[in-house]
């Protein structure tokens, strides 16, 4: 047999092989994706749920003397708290400084990979770091307590080891151990990271109740959302006002008011008296009832046919409660006034573009 032809052959015998390992990689891989047969989906999450609620019952001995340290040392915190983790427990660090930050506890998550490579600037001696890690030997967190502890910061861990590293590194240590994790092979953070994020959850809201934090001050750092507007949305800032008031004065005829309830497109006019003191309101169903009666469009006068006084408020109103007064009263529209004088008008549809309701 030729050089040529021996090189054929180990080539071809080669192939073969390589064939038959990607055959054998794909029996593999589809004998994964192969569904057991009769697998209990139901049962294998409510076994997850009950790893992890026995994991957080044993999380109750850990609300001891060290959480009230912890808690009071946040309290008179001059500067903010800063929350380190690496991996999932970076993940839930990230969710228990948000926490802080919307529930009156100044707080913001630092990567302890890029502390390392100058974010550690943001930290100052009168901020507090609580860094997390399960195992308390976090090598990227570890490496940052040397410096920490040089510029005086106040250092909480939490960790399921109070003898780790970390551990004896703190000033104050929060234990977050559990039994097992919800992962039947006990290696994906599960219960362990529950565990650590219900103590974030504890701090802060025993926190929130220490410092009389109200639904206003939750609105205050969340405008853009549901509450928010709800809190601190209030009538002065969505109201028509100056040209966009639909006004008459009270000797203006029934044409007239017409022309500017069309005009303004509002569905309504308000009759005022020079100085916009207001006499009362005329609306489009208002309108339908005068057709049922008869009257002359073109010789009626407006203060004839209008409804004395109108339902109004005040323009620092909370939007949600004019809202809630034009609902009981079925009405669309609420005149703003101060001292008997009209400022403005708001709509239902001022309501619904304001996201109010």
């Amino acid at each position: 047999m030729s050089q040529f032809e021996q090189d054929a052959h180990l080539k071809q015998q080669s192939d073969r092989a390589l064939s038959d390992h990607e055959l054998q990689a794909d029996h593999t891989r589809q004998k994964t994706h192969e569904l057991p047969a009769h697998f209990d989906f139901q049962q294998a999450g409510k076994q997850v749920l009950s790893i992890e609620r026995d994991g957080l019952a044993q999380l109750d001995q850990y609300i001891d003397d060290n959480f009230t340290l912890a808690c009071k040392n946040i309290f008179h915190c001059k500067g903010k708290v800063v929350v380190m983790g690496m991996g999932k427990s970076g993940h839930i660090g990230c969710k228990i400084a948000a926490t802080f930050a919307s529930t009156g506890t100044p707080a913001f998550f630092v990567h302890p990979g890029e502390a390392s490579h100058g974010d550690l600037g943001m930290v100052t001696p009168h901020d507090i770091v609580i860094a997390i890690s399960n195992s308390g030997e976090s090598h990227e967190i570890l490496s940052l307590i040397p410096v920490l502890k040089r510029q005086k910061v106040f250092l909480i861990c939490m960790t399921s080891a109070p003898e780790s590293t970390m551990g004896k590194a703190a000033d104050i240590h929060l234990c977050v151990h559990v039994p097992q994790e919800a992962c039947p092979l006990g290696l994906a953070p599960t219960t362990s990271t529950t565990a650590t994020l219900v103590m974030g959850d504890a701090l802060a809201v025993a926190l929130l109740q220490a410092r009389g934090f109200t639904a206003e001050d939750f609105a205050l750092s969340h405008p853009g959302g549901a509450l928010g507007r709800k809190l601190l949305l209030r009538v002065s800032d969505i109201m028509h006002s100056g040209d966009e008031i639909p006004h008459v004065p009270h000797d203006a005829s029934l044409r007239d008011a017409l022309v500017e309830i069309t005009r303004k497109n509002l569905g309504m006019t308000v009759i005022c008296e020079a100085d916009m003191k207001i006499q009362g309101i005329f609306t489009d169903g208002d309108l339908r009832r005068i057709f049922d009666m008869n009257i002359d469009l073109n010789s009626a006068r407006i203060a004839d046919v209008m409804t004395a006084g109108g339902i109004r408020v005040a323009p620092q109103t909370l939007a949600v409660d004019a809202l809630n007064l034009m609902q009981s009263r079925h009405i669309t529209s609420v005149l703003v006034a101060e001292n008997d004088r009209l400022v403005g008008i708001v709509h239902m549809h001022d309501m619904l573009r304001a996201g109010v309701v």
